[in-house]
């Protein structure tokens, strides 16, 4: 037995005095300290106490398992009514409430069409109801060169959710990008489909998703096309420790764009690829290392299909 154990158990023995024969019921102190560590809610410290009190009076055990089972009652009367007041918070919310999100600033090293060092910032805020969720993202990045501007590239996407059962979901999707080093000043998809919560963990969750898509794409050189394509995506969130997680999102377009996703169609396969790595500074502060891959099967001339960053930033929660 370790040191807190035998502290426990000594004041237990202090609390009611050695049994030196079978009691009738618990003696008055051992009850209190049961109800002292029940009042604490720290379900470690209560099974501590039960277990010890279970070990010093082994003919009470009836009367224990009634305390606990007493216990359990209130506590599951109390995640009922906690869910049922969460629940109306919910219906009752406007539009503007029970928002939460993430602010992000920090520095990239780029390859691919540019060589470069820059500047970004994000945002990120979710609203999650008793079906529906929403899932907004904006992302800027800017730099120059010698005076020159060597990227200007912005991203902005829209994803609400319906929770059709436990794990399946269905999803929309719509979406902005402006990247003049890839070839377009603008970008737009719309989509949707379904998706489903493969894992759902406290530390570990992945979900896929999939469905048609549609693409309009402004060139450059002032050109314009649209296509019907499909979408693909990934989200994957590990927490590893209470300090460090990581995160994998991946989209595919086959002719899109997320944070994770692809996308094809018959003319262009388009791949956004982010994955990073979070350490947990306060407990709204994080930094976050992590590398993009954007890619595009059938660049524009003078482009190249594949852009790589990696980037070092400051996150808040709020």
């Amino acid at each position: 037995m370790n040191c807190r154990h035998t502290s426990l158990a000594v004041a237990l023995v202090l609390a009611a005095g050695w049994p030196s024969v079978a009691l009738a019921g618990l003696p008055t102190g051992v009850r209190a300290m049961i109800d002292a560590a029940i009042a604490t809610g720290d379900k470690g410290k209560i099974d501590t106490v039960l277990g010890l009190a279970r070990a010093t009076y082994p003919g009470d055990g009836a009367e224990i398992d009634g305390i606990v089972q007493e216990w359990s009652r209130i506590e599951a009367e109390k995640a009922a009514q906690a869910k049922q007041a969460e629940q109306q918070a919910i219906r009752s919310a406007n539009l503007f409430e029970r928002w939460s999100g993430k602010g992000e600033f920090g520095a990239f090293q780029s390859s691919g069409n540019s060589n470069n060092v820059g500047v970004s910032t994000a945002l990120e805020l979710n609203r999650g109801g008793i079906d529906w969720s929403h899932l907004l993202r904006a992302r800027a990045e800017f730099q120059k060169s010698n005076g020159t501007t060597s990227r200007e590239q912005y991203f902005v996407s829209y994803e609400p959710r319906y929770q059709i059962r436990d794990g399946l979901f269905s999803f929309g999707l719509a979406q902005f990008e402006r990247n003049r080093l890839q070839g377009f000043s603008g970008r737009y998809a719309v989509s949707g489909g379904l998706g489903y919560k493969v894992l759902d963990d406290s530390d570990l969750t992945l979900s896929v998703k999939a469905g048609p898509a549609y693409r309009v794409t402004d060139f450059i050189t002032g050109e314009s096309e649209s296509r019907l394509a499909g979408l693909a995506g990934v989200d994957l969130d590990w927490k590893i420790d209470e300090s460090l997680s990581l995160s994998q999102d991946a989209n595919i377009v086959a002719e899109t764009g997320s944070a994770a996703q692809i996308i094809v169609d018959s003319s262009n396969t388009s791949i956004n690829l982010v994955t990073g790595l979070d350490t947990k500074v306060s407990d709204r502060l994080k930094t976050r290392l992590s590398y993009a891959i954007d890619y595009d099967s059938n660049p524009p001339d003078g482009a190249v299909s594949t852009d790589t960053m990696t980037r070092f930033s400051l996150v808040y929660d709020f």
